[in-house]
């Protein structure tokens, strides 16, 4: 009986553990909330960042040109006090106020012709070539194809509602099957560029790696995305694992810094050294505090809260914390751990026939992530560069996940990889602060934008 209460007792509190995640307090995306969704209880501590511009941030304010397109004059013909006619009367000054508008827009039709001659050398009849891009009796330039194409995959307009918004503004648009064809074509002139942002994140001193579930032809697929403050790679496997991960060809040759959850399948990745993520970290330790009120986990919180504030406030050229502050937060996290194993021991031996290990509770798991995984859990502050946490990947993984709500579901495996290759490039030139659709203009032009390796 004593247990049969005890199985009912670990059962009911896995139960409750399951009814008590959400988006806060785990790694569930807020969209697994449901409909009453959690009152919103931020990791981030008030008067952290006021509302409104933080420092450093450039304003895009609009101001007066001073050569303006066009020029109305608005004239006052009778004082409004006396009513005394002013119509003969010249301005003292003038006050001036601006709009900034769009004039009506319209496709221009440039009509190319070519010479035919006759030679009188071998009696032919000869023509010129017309330019390599027009390739059709008629057809859609560049600036169309860019701007479909822009629509279609930075802003995730679906492909009818990308030629009803064209056809409004130019009165004639793309077809579904020019959209589609424009987005392949734009690939097939991006991939030198794709190549060189692969290679670039592997030769990066710190990326960062993620991975989110996908829909793709009816069936869970996963997206894998590498990525550094400059640079963005995509790509969709029907593994989310090692196997996944090897088909994106950058884990497998990156030496550098590998920022990422602990999915175990990271760690199968030898070359590269691995730092984790302390957002996920703050999460669980939420969740902790929360369920079974351990002390231990508020205070860890608050110990990675405070090495972040004091490596966010060291001045420059520091590129680390100093030594004695490192051994004094080494040994403030130890304690923790060993406060948080006292109270959470090992569980008992199981059953000679039960088979694998022994099951453990959720902070006693957390904890033994935590101590295997000290030195990449407070990588951190040995090394400025790498960041606390792994929003970065987070937030390139959120606008393809933001792409699968508007569409449901990518219907081939190809146009899944044509979007990925599409992002990639679009998320690299936007990440550089350069101009998305010009971006895709030249590269239909045969000019894609390249990412500087100083740069990235």
């Amino acid at each position: 009986m004593r247990q049969i209460i005890a199985e009912q007792q670990e059962l009911i509190q896995e139960l409750r553990d399951q009814l008590a995640k959400d988006s806060h307090n785990s790694s569930k995306p807020p969209s697994s909330d449901g409909l009453k969704k959690p009152k919103t209880r931020s990791l981030r501590r008030k008067g952290q960042h006021p509302h409104g511009g933080q420092p450093g941030h450039k304003g895009d304010t609009l101001k007066q040109v001073a050569e303006p397109d066009h020029i109305e004059r608005n004239s006052i013909t009778a004082c409004p006090y006396c009513e005394t006619d002013l119509t003969g009367i010249e301005p003292l000054d003038h006050e001036k106020r601006q709009v900034f508008d769009v004039p009506p827009v319209r496709l221009e039709v440039t009509e190319h012709q070519v010479e035919i001659k006759h030679c009188p050398g071998c009696e032919q009849d000869v023509k010129g070539a017309f330019p390599a891009h027009v390739t059709q009796p008629t057809q859609y330039g560049p600036r169309v194809k860019a701007q479909a194409s822009y629509l279609n995959n930075y802003h995730f307009i679906p492909l009818a509602r990308t030629e009803e918004l064209l056809r409004d503004f130019y009165g004639q648009s793309p077809s579904e099957a020019v959209i589609i064809s424009a987005n392949q074509q734009m690939v097939a002139q991006t991939k030198v560029s794709l190549e060189s942002i692969k290679q670039q994140i592997i030769a990066a001193d710190v990326a960062n790696f993620d991975e989110s579930g996908l829909r793709v032809a009816g069936k869970l697929h996963w997206l894998h995305v590498a990525g550094t403050d400059t640079l963005t790679y995509y790509h969709v496997h029907r593994k989310r694992g090692q196997e996944g991960m090897q088909a994106g060809g950058i884990l497998p040759e990156f030496q550098g810094n590998a920022v990422h959850d602990h999915w175990k399948s990271y760690l199968n990745f030898e070359r590269c050294q691995h730092s984790f993520c302390n957002a996920h970290h703050l999460r669980e330790l939420q969740f902790i505090t929360e369920q079974y009120q351990q002390s231990w986990a508020e205070e860890m919180a608050q110990l990675l809260r405070d090495i972040q504030t004091e490596v966010t406030t060291t001045p420059a050229p520091a590129t680390s914390l100093s030594p004695d502050r490192l051994t004094y937060y080494e040994d403030q996290y130890d304690q923790l751990i060993a406060k948080g194993l006292a109270v959470n021991p090992p569980p008992a031996i199981p059953p000679p026939k039960k088979r694998g290990r022994p099951k453990q509770s959720p902070p006693k798991n957390l904890l033994d992530r935590l101590q295997i995984h000290k030195s990449g859990v407070l990588a951190f502050m040995y090394d400025f560069r790498i960041p606390f946490d792994n929003n970065l990947a987070e937030r390139d993984v959120r606008m393809v996940k933001v792409k699968q709500k508007v569409s449901g579901t990518f219907r081939t495996q190809t146009g899944a990889d044509t979007f990925c290759a599409l992002r990639s490039y679009i998320s690299t030139v936007r990440k550089h602060e350069h101009n998305v659709i010009d971006a895709m203009y030249n590269a239909f032009m045969g000019q894609p934008f390249m990412p500087s390796a100083l740069m990235a």
